[in-house]
């Protein structure tokens, strides 16, 4: 009984104790509960148990709080670290505390407006080609995480901490101070704020959170008469491509095992939105108003050595130089060159009306017709020439007032074939001209075959293909070199210029000319199958070219009277051969024995020895019962010091050998230069290094176009048109360049342009303007080719002639010059229906020349500004006036 009734005695007072632990137990529990559910980021660990390994008999409070204590440090261990996320001011955001996971944006959709945003202000042109949007975003929307794996143990989340340390009361002050550094340091390095994130997203995509300001272009779209070249970094703490690519990746992986891939679809949509290697090139996009992406780790300022301002919205500003002023002192023009050497013509000059009329087009009414060259098909001023004797009405005699009149399509016309097929045959109804094949077809020129003209030989002297003929001048003369040594070549009566065309496959450019003559249209098959020639003929003035620019000239079955007139005509060629350059002259006096034929033999060998010619050998082609003579033009002045009798004399030192705009010729020979400063003195490097070389006669003391020591300005304006053309024009323009074939740049300086479409299957003729500084000889020192014009006239090729021009900065100054509405008209005479047309200039100049377009009914493809400079693409149509025009 007494050990019963103390039992029960004891009964109240074990009740009593139960309730208690109970109470406090479900108050822990409720403590816990809230705890977890205001944390910002405890993770639910996947085991919380413990065995103990205590005493079996301790009491139940100490073993209830032992128990809590190790359930609560098992908490604390499995909580994923969270960076500290602090604005500019170094203040934790609002929403640092919320709940969730902090390393990730709050809410997906947040990186879908971004890109919402960034897409919808790179928009579709008015009148563009309704081509589908694909544009190469910067892979930068990247989630707030940014904390490498190892580091993830340091960066303990202050809250977390806080309470730990409620609970534990193990911590020291010392040890909270030295936690908040490590936090506060690691927070700085490795996070990124809202407001960081936003300025990324504008340094990768040009376009900031907000989706008000429009996006700006990488590739600096800037004044065109600029200093160009090495890239600013102006973001330092932007995370490359390929290590942003790799951090989301891991991130994402570690969302998806936290959350046991209940998002996991929804996040691979999000970041697959953002792959640039998602992201298509077809057809590149309509833009307007935008930011081209570069691929780059930063954004690419084509500025060389330019200062970049930052204000205080963080957006960078360029500052972009003209051209140099003290480069225009250092730099004479072709227009000062020629004026010394003539009576200068005044053509389109004095006519500052450039205001855009109401457009009324109307079609050329000359007896021409398809065919016209306003310079070449002036009626009245070549019924006004007293002689003919000199070829004089073949020459170029321009309108006093430039036409503004359109030219009109041959009837059928279509778009022309492409190459390399074009090379084998063209559409009759294109050239249709038949008398060159009625007169030449036995010896191949050309043949009618349907619907197409054919050419299945080459010409008189390669009647078996051209390609045999280029082999068989190479062995003559190893020396030669197709492609290495030889890149630059002029060919004289070029006829249907099949060694030009196939000069291609030896990587030589040949500048093919013939006159616009009785066999009709030579140049214009040429130009048709995709060879470059203009129209031009050796008459009373000198062809519009440098000296010393071209390493080979070949004339084939040509009737040029060369020992005529003192030898004017051949001292010309002499003129534009580079010393040590090769003559190859295949005709009739090589390997005939006709009286005439050996007459002017004896003539042409007696003019070759006097100008120091050296006659290298007389080879022939057993295959084509032809011949070639090849001649080597001196490189010293040893020679001409040896001569007995100075004929033909030595030219005066004033007469300048460069100076080739409407200068007639001058019978005498200029000397070869002897300083090794000099152009000329030695041999250009083999192709394709010269490409990329700067000449080593610009030096570094001569101020280039944009104000760098010379080889400077070389080697930057390259690296500015690459970058242009890779981040912009491939890109940005709606061109297809696998079908260009035929280009020009109308205002080219060092040739940049053309050169960073070296890779391409196309060719470019650079226009250096004779007003402009005169650097057409360093574009052929650097194995590309070129012209002098002045685009106040028209240019001496037929109608529909080139696939694409390229104005940089041109006509903001024609403006000054000549009527923009009649420049216009060339353009348009000039490109084949399909062709296009890229223009880069100040925006107000762009504009204008978008309207003459759109009244041209040209479809403007892209348009893109920004700081008052715009580009501008566009696309010729088969439209003409409904007029019929009727021969005068």
């Amino acid at each position: 009984m007494p050990t019963t009734r103390a039992r029960l005695g004891r009964r109240p007072s074990s009740s009593s104790y139960s309730s208690t632990i109970t109470t406090i137990v479900f108050v822990s529990l409720c403590v816990l509960g809230v705890w977890l559910l205001t944390s910002t980021s405890v993770v639910p660990p996947k085991s919380t148990t413990r065995t103990s390994t205590t005493d079996s008999t301790p009491s139940t409070t100490s073993s209830f709080t032992s128990t809590i204590m190790n359930a609560h440090k098992t908490i604390s261990n499995t909580v994923k670290p969270t960076p500290v996320f602090k604005d500019s001011q170094g203040d934790l955001p609002d929403d640092a505390l919320k709940t969730g996971d902090a390393n990730r944006p709050q809410d997906t959709s947040e990186i879908d407006k971004l890109q919402t945003d960034v897409s919808s202000d790179i928009t579709k042109d008015s009148g563009g080609g309704g081509d589908a949007l694909n544009v190469n975003v910067d892979q930068s929307l990247q989630s707030n995480e940014n904390v490498k794996p190892e580091d993830e143990k340091k960066n303990v989340n202050p809250v977390v901490t806080e309470n730990a340390q409620g609970l534990h009361g193990t911590e020291s002050v010392d040890e909270q101070e030295k936690q908040k550094q490590l936090e506060t340091q690691t927070s700085e390095e490795s996070s990124i704020t809202h407001k960081q994130e936003a300025e990324q997203i504008t340094a990768g995509t040009g376009k900031t959170t907000t989706g008000k300001e429009k996006a700006e272009e990488d590739v600096s779209l800037d004044s065109g008469n600029d200093a160009h070249g090495v890239a600013t970094d102006n973001t330092k703490n932007i995370l490359s491509d390929h290590e942003q690519q790799k951090r989301l990746e891991q991130h994402q992986q570690q969302e998806d095992d936290q959350m046991q891939q209940k998002q996991k679809q929804s996040e691979e949509h999000t970041q697959g939105v953002t792959s640039k290697d998602q992201i298509k090139h077809d057809e590149a996009p309509t833009v307007k108003d935008v930011k081209i992406q570069n691929d780059d780790k930063a954004p690419v300022n084509l500025t060389n050595n330019v200062p970049v301002l930052k204000n205080e919205n963080h957006k960078t500003e360029i500052i972009v130089p003209k051209e140099s002023k003290e480069s225009k002192k250092a730099w004479s023009t072709q227009a000062d060159q020629s004026v010394n050497q003539k009576e200068r013509r005044t053509v389109g000059k004095n006519n500052q009306d450039s205001s855009v009329p109401e457009q009324n087009w109307q079609l050329c009414k000359v007896e021409a017709l398809a065919d016209y060259i306003p310079c070449l098909d002036n009626e009245d001023a070549i019924k006004k020439l007293k002689t003919t004797k000199h070829y004089e009405h073949r020459e170029r005699h321009c309108p006093q007032e430039p036409p503004t009149c359109l030219v009109p399509l041959p009837q059928g016309y279509k778009t022309p074939i492409e190459w390399p097929k074009s090379r084998d045959k063209i559409w009759y109804h294109n050239v249709p001209h038949t008398l060159l094949a009625e007169v030449k077809g036995h010896q191949n020129w050309v043949k009618v075959s349907g619907e197409f003209l054919t050419f299945p030989g080459g010409g008189t002297q390669f009647i078996h293909g051209a390609l045999h003929y280029l082999d068989f001048v190479q062995e003559a003369v190893p020396e030669i070199a197709w492609g290495k040594r030889t890149r630059t070549v002029l060919d004289v009566g070029c006829g249907v210029a099949s060694f030009g065309g196939y000069l291609f496959e030896k990587d030589v450019l040949a500048m093919s000319f013939a006159p616009k003559d009785e066999h009709e249209a030579q140049v214009q098959f040429a130009l048709e199958r995709g060879i470059p020639a203009i129209s031009a003929v050796m008459g009373t003035q000198r062809l519009p070219f440098p000296s010393g620019v071209f390493d080979l000239v070949h004339c084939a079955r040509c009737r040029v009277p060369w020992h005529e007139e003192g030898g004017a005509l051949l001292l010309e060629l002499n003129r534009v051969l580079r010393p040590g350059g090769y003559f190859a002259w295949s005709a009739t006096p090589v390997y005939q024995t006709l009286e005439e034929d050996v007459e002017i033999w004896k003539e042409m060998s007696t003019l070759t020895v006097a100008m120091c010619w050296e006659l290298i050998t007389i080879k022939k082609d057993k295959l084509n019962s032809a011949g070639v003579a090849i001649y080597h033009k001196s490189d010293t002045n040893e020679c001409y010091e040896q001569r007995k009798q100075n004929k033909p004399p030595m030219c005066k030192h004033d007469d300048d050998p460069n100076a080739a705009w409407y200068v007639p010729f001058n019978s005498c020979l200029h000397r070869v230069p002897s300083k090794e400063t000099e152009r000329g003195y030695r041999w250009p490097v083999e192709w394709p290094e010269r490409l990329q070389t700067p000449p080593y006669w610009l030096n570094r003391s001569q101020v280039g176009i944009y104000g760098k020591p010379a080889p400077d300005d070389f080697a930057a304006d390259l690296e500015h048109w690459k970058r242009l053309i890779s981040k912009v024009y491939m890109k940005g323009l709606g061109i297809s360049w696998s079908n260009v074939r035929n280009a020009m740049d109308m205002r080219a300086v060092y040739g940049g342009f053309a050169a960073a479409l070296r890779d391409l299957k196309m060719w470019v003729v650079n226009v250096v303007n004779v007003n402009a500084p005169d650097t057409l000889p360093i574009i052929y020192e650097r194995g590309l080719f070129g012209i002098y014009h002045d685009w106040c006239e028209s240019f001496s090729t037929y109608p529909r002639t080139y696939d694409l021009l390229h104005a940089d900065h041109l006509f903001s100054q024609l403006k000054k010059r000549c009527k923009i509405v009649a420049v216009m008209a060339e353009v348009d005479r000039i490109v084949r229906p399909g062709g296009k047309l890229i223009v880069r200039d100040d925006s107000a100049t762009t504009k204008e020349v978008e309207n003459l377009l759109k009244s041209l009914h040209w479809e403007i493809r892209k348009t893109i500004s920004q700081n008052q400079v715009g580009i501008l693409s566009a696309q010729k149509t088969f439209w003409r006036p409904n007029a019929t025009a009727a021969p005068t």
